[in-house]
């Protein structure tokens, strides 16, 4: 199993914004076909170290993660709206 994680931090984390992000990363599930778990969380602490939302994702194998990193639902729905929103990203990518 592969697990692809991505903490966002938005430009203005407001409720709406955090929302809109959110509702964008949920609307992956069930359009990719290499996905095959799929969570959004919102951070609920906001410290100074925080980010605003946690992606999790796993696949099947790494081929399959970078299957889903250019499907064109990632590129076209994803990432091209939730770029413009961001201030920055982290990410971390293994396998268990």
């Amino acid at each position: 199993m592969f697990t692809h994680i991505v903490f966002f931090k938005l430009s203005d984390p407001t409720e709406l914004n955090i929302e809109k992000a959110k509702t964008l990363l949920l609307g992956m599930e069930g359009k990719i076909p290499q996905l095959k778990y799929l969570e959004v969380g919102v951070d609920v602490l906001h410290t100074g170290r925080s980010y605003d939302l946690a992606l999790i994702t796993k696949f099947e194998c790494r081929n399959d993660m970078e299957a889903y990193q250019v499907h064109p639902y990632h590129v076209n729905e994803v990432l091209a709206n939730l770029k413009p929103m961001l201030k920055g990203s982290a990410a971390v990518d293994y396998e268990a």
